[in-house]
């Protein structure tokens, strides 16, 4: 049990080497942005299904326009067409 003095030793040890911070503070955004990229895909990915009573297969409601990647960089969903069938 270290008790209340943890965060006096973390805060003492930052002050005797002030070359950390920068360090500490790249692994707090990189581990900021990993965890908000995976609530992303956890939230809005059509792969992921939470409820499968009401909505077992999301994959099937959604539209070609909808832009589901993270990223598209050669396709523009607005001119896409439906060429699937409807069930």
């Amino acid at each position: 049990m270290k008790g209340p003095r943890s965060g006096g030793i973390f805060s003492r040890h930052v002050k005797r080497h002030p070359g950390l911070v920068p360090l500490i503070g790249f692994i707090s955004v990189g581990l900021g942005s990993a965890v908000l990229y995976l609530a992303r895909l956890a939230l809005y990915s059509p792969d992921v299904s939470w409820d499968r009573k009401n909505n077992p297969e999301p994959w099937n409601k959604l539209s070609p326009t909808d832009q589901y990647k993270f990223l598209a960089v050669s396709t523009d969903y607005k001119n896409l067409k439906k060429e699937r069938p409807s069930f």
